[in-house]
């Protein structure tokens, strides 16, 4: 039985100069934590507040 709280983090739905094809899924605060880790060593963002509430804004349910 899926969990319905379960979100994810597609980098594919927004365009990078990378053209990253990443994909998170897990709990919120799962997916949150790897997706600002990632957009920081990965897309050279600055960790802050505003970025994880831009990343959590991201977030869409798992289907």
């Amino acid at each position: 039985m899926a969990d319905s709280k379960r979100k994810i983090a597609d980098c594919r739905l927004y365009p990078s100069e990378k053209n990253c094809s990443l994909t998170i899924s897990g709990t919120e605060e799962e997916v949150l934590t790897a997706a600002v880790q990632h957009a920081v060593t990965s897309h050279g963002h600055k960790e802050s507040p505003e970025l994880r509430e831009q990343i959590r804004g991201f977030l869409k349910d798992e289907k």
